[in-house]
């Protein structure tokens, strides 16, 4: 199946990725340690157990999962590009193409083993990548700066939409300790007309009972001949179907959820009149997409790399590394780009692809016919 000048190829490709992965999770790790050290401390004065010690065991290695699958077809080309560079300046292609066999021959290894790389990653973006992320964002928000650690874990108005005539504000929320105060519910029937209100002046979430507690609580019915009915009291208890994260979603959640989660998140918030959902459809899209630019990127580090040329090794990681910062630059672009609707989330995570696959074609197909 597989000759020794395939098995010598494969286990060069996965050796170098494997090292430029290695190397990468160590240096950003002690980098990003160091960075943050000091709002880990801080963390500490919130909670006692938030140490350095308990960031190691809880957060980082998750972090460092989330950092390679975001960043993981990058390694994969620069990876491509160093090895090939080097057995293209050592004449090692010029004696396997001079042996007899087609550079579509030669590429056979690189096809192989970007589809197996390409087909893990897809496994672990949609299901193992969303487990890692909900480690992970439980306490990402302590090793932000304090503006956006007040974003996440501070106290702001939210609200929801239940369905088309359901809906909830809470003048103030905090979401860390679950709890609130200025509590509206508000359901209308389909001539917009206010049936049922219900207010609180404070509104907690109980995890145990997964229900929320609304403490002085004023309701008013309205009846079909217009008449009122009025109600009040200390404590009501209240289920709406969901705990605060789903019911105030932030863009984050979208990351903690497996694809069939997301799926069917987007398709609820859909039906309930929600068109902010953007930051989740690129989160899906991109799940996909990424993959399949291995593969892409693949067979362009081979185009490029595969062939002697005056500067060698280091002119082709210059060119490596500038098309690499394109190609995550372009992603992150049009990540703002569909979020503030001027583009489809389809359109704009696939969009690099697209412009990456016919220069890889185009590349590849030039130099398989030198």
């Amino acid at each position: 199946m597989f000759t020794i000048i395939d098995r010598y190829i494969i286990k060069k490709y996965l050796g170098t990725f494997s090292f430029m992965l290695i190397l990468l999770s160590i240096v950003v790790l002690v980098i990003d340690i160091q960075q943050k050290i000091p709002r880990i401390e801080n963390a500490k004065l919130l909670d006692p157990k938030l140490d350095l010690a308990y960031f190691l065991m809880h957060f980082y290695p998750f972090w460092i999962i989330n950092l390679v699958m975001t960043f993981l077809s990058i390694l994969v080309f620069i990876s491509v590009i160093y090895f090939t560079s080097r057995m293209a300046n050592n004449t090692e292609i010029v004696a396997v193409i001079s042996s007899g066999a087609s550079f579509h021959r030669f590429a056979k290894p690189y096809l192989f083993t970007s589809l197996f790389i390409a087909s893990l990653s897809l496994v672990v973006n949609h299901f193992v990548l969303p487990w890692a992320n909900i480690k992970k964002n439980e306490l990402e928000a302590y090793t932000y700066n304090a503006a956006n650690k007040e974003k996440v874990l501070g106290t702001a108005p939210v609200s929801a939409q239940l369905s088309k005539t359901e809906y909830i504000f809470v003048n103030s929320w905090n979401k860390r300790e679950r709890r609130g105060s200025g509590f509206i519910f508000q359901k209308f029937d389909k001539n917009r007309k206010l049936m049922y209100e219900l207010k609180a002046n404070d509104v907690y979430w109980d995890k145990d009972k997964k229900q929320f507690v609304l403490n002085s609580y004023f309701e008013k019915t309205t009846n079909k001949d217009d008449s009122q009915k009025l109600n009040n009291g200390f404590e009501l208890r209240k289920s709406y179907g969901h705990a605060p994260e789903e019911l105030f979603p932030n863009e984050l959640l979208g990351q903690n959820k497996t694809t069939p989660e997301l799926i069917k998140f987007i398709k609820r918030e859909k039906e309930k009149g929600n068109s902010n959902l953007n930051a989740h459809l690129n989160e899906l899209y991109q799940r996909t997409s990424m993959p399949v630019s291995i593969v892409i990127l693949t067979f362009l580090a081979l185009s490029l790399s595969s062939q002697k040329r005056r500067g060698g090794l280091g002119i082709n990681l210059a060119v490596g590394i500038s098309l690499a910062f394109i190609f995550v630059f372009s992603f992150e672009a049009l990540k703002v780009v569909s979020e503030n609707k001027s583009m489809s989330p389809a359109l704009a995570m696939w969009f690099p692809n697209m412009i990456f696959l016919p220069l890889a074609l185009f590349l590849y197909l030039k130099r398989a016919n030198q």
